[in-house]
């Protein structure tokens, strides 16, 4: 079977490199760290980033909310 052949199948599996991944992932992560405080902070950020908005913006927020490009926040209808 060639490349250019319509039933040639290509697949990588990136499992090997998923896994090196997460070890560099939690190896950076400080022992401290506490991701309910840091969700919490995220969110906070989140709500002053969307805050003041005006009528326009607002309505703009809100199709993009709808349409489920962005995520609904705590104070969102659809939330």
């Amino acid at each position: 079977m060639a490349p250019s052949d319509p039933t040639f199948d290509f697949s990588v599996d990136l499992s090997g490199h998923e896994m090196l991944r997460r070890t560099h992932v939690m190896a950076a992560i400080e022992p401290g760290w506490d991701p309910v405080a840091a969700m919490r902070r995220e969110e906070e950020a989140r709500a002053l980033l969307y805050s003041g908005l005006d009528e326009e913006q607002q309505r703009i927020y809100d199709e993009l909310v709808a349409a489920g490009v962005l995520p609904p926040g705590p104070g969102d209808a659809a939330a």
